[in-house]
């Protein structure tokens, strides 16, 4: 016989999952409406080497960049050439070229974290304030995802974009930040907005549950949640039970309807994007006008490692995902109402250590989407050169764009105005407003 301490025990992890979205009052909005837009960023965990993502093709630049990394640089033949840019891809990401030339897709040169515009040479006379924790994996994962290089690891800047244009009566409101790659802070909000976390298996924790069930523990979880609690622990975990399968109801509904003819690699970031690619296509059903997804792939952290068939492998996974998920989009008619990124802890250094590379700063990014002005390297390219004037040693890259204007031009382009833009991005003020990223209609 199911016991009642098995029950607890066994449903309490899976309930606190899905706590948040069943928490917002109910309030109607209207589905299928048009006004649509979504963010989703992949986060690459460990510190991606940009500087083997983006290649300068010329011959005197690709020389200079060979000459700084023997043992790690690329051929020039080997690089897939971007357009007319003047640069080329890392081999392994040949399946983002259509893209790129298409102009659905942007690299965004040299980002990283900033308090003001800042130059290797104001770096070295000490003249102007610093992120906190340079060169910190965990710091500097939370600095990117909050856009507080004074004070990370409070809330993230998405979670605050869709708690100012996401009404707190809105229904379904919790599911305007689904994860796919579990807590994050991205989607963390600053009045208590947090991510709703998804299993790419589209397993929301409740699919051993049956509501009409004759099974021992349908009917045991029947039993329990209709017994009045006197315990405030039990009273909490119905409550919480509740919520949760609400949620797997409502998210089970929805995705019952949003199928894809799309193939997807069968690797761990193209489960995550295809589920949310199926999310998406599950948004008229939900009645939301803003999401953001948030996946991620780890693995990039090549201290003295084999770099070379490590990000090859690392960035090949990350290049098909990423082309599957923008054919899904073409599929779902909506490429102009959603914008993939691509963000790391940091760039590592253009000095190797052997067959690695150590913790650097700016770093390069990729943005997909049909709002993208694509077919550019947006921003300013470093001089690939340990010594040159946008290096610190050994070729950390002081970034030329901060992370405050990358997510200043993608929150414009969620719909956030000016002043939005400067409560949400409080640093904002400091920068160039604009990059010229995306269009805005």
């Amino acid at each position: 016989m199911m016991q009642r301490r098995d029950v607890l025990k066994g449903g309490l992890a899976v309930a606190g999952a899905g706590l948040l979205a069943g928490s917002w009052p109910a309030m109607a909005q209207s589905a299928g409406s048009t006004d649509y837009r979504a963010l989703v960023c992949v986060f690459l965990f460990g510190g991606n080497d940009a500087n083997n993502m983006v290649v300068p093709l010329d011959e005197t630049r690709h020389a200079s960049y060979r000459r700084a990394r023997p043992a790690l640089a690329l051929e020039r033949s080997a690089l897939v050439p971007l357009g007319d840019s003047g640069y080329g891809a890392h081999p392994a990401m040949a399946a983002l070229r259509p893209l790129f030339e298409a102009g659905r897709a942007a690299v965004v040169a040299n980002v990283g974290p900033l308090m003001v515009p800042t130059t290797a040479a104001q770096v070295r006379a000490r003249s102007v304030p610093l992120p906190s924790h340079l060169y910190s994996h965990s710091d500097q994962q939370l600095t990117w995802q909050s856009a507080l290089a004074d004070a990370p690891g409070r809330n993230g800047w998405a979670g605050r974009f869709l708690e100012r244009l996401v009404a707190e009566g809105v229904t379904n409101r919790g599911y305007s930040a689904l994860s796919l790659a579990g807590s994050n802070l991205w989607q963390s909000g600053d009045r208590g907005l947090v991510p709703y976390r998804v299993s790419s298996s589209g397993d929301f924790g409740f699919d051993f549950f049956d509501p009409g069930g004759t099974d021992p523990l349908s009917v045991a979880v029947n039993s329990l949640l209709r017994e009045t609690q006197v315990d405030p622990f039990a009273h909490t975990w119905v409550q919480m039970m509740t919520r949760s399968i609400d949620n797997q109801r409502i998210l089970s509904d929805a995705l019952s309807a949003s199928a894809l003819a799309t193939p997807f690699p069968g690797s761990g970031l193209g489960r995550q994007l295809q589920m949310a690619a199926r999310l998406i296509g599950a948004r008229d059903r939900l009645g939301l006008k803003r999401q953001c997804f948030f996946t991620s792939l780890g693995g990039f952290d090549t201290h003295g490692d084999d770099q070379l068939q490590r990000q090859n492998e690392l960035l090949g996974e990350l290049a098909a995902a990423m082309a599957a998920f923008q054919a899904a989009m073409a599929e779902l008619g909506v490429e102009r109402e959603v914008t993939l990124f691509t963000a790391s802890d940091f760039g590592r250094t253009l000095a190797t250590n052997g067959q690695g590379t150590d913790h650097g700063w700016g770093a390069h990014q990729w943005v997909l989407g049909g709002s993208v002005r694509g077919a550019r390297v947006v921003g300013r390219f470093p001089e690939l050169a340990v010594g040159s004037a946008d290096d610190v040693g050994q070729g950390v890259w002081v970034p030329s764009l901060a992370v405050d204007q990358l997510a200043g031009e993608l929150g414009r382009w969620f719909c956030a105005d000016e002043t939005l833009l400067d409560d949400v991005l409080p640093r904002l003020r400091h920068f160039d407003r604009r990059i010229d990223l995306m269009t805005q209609t």
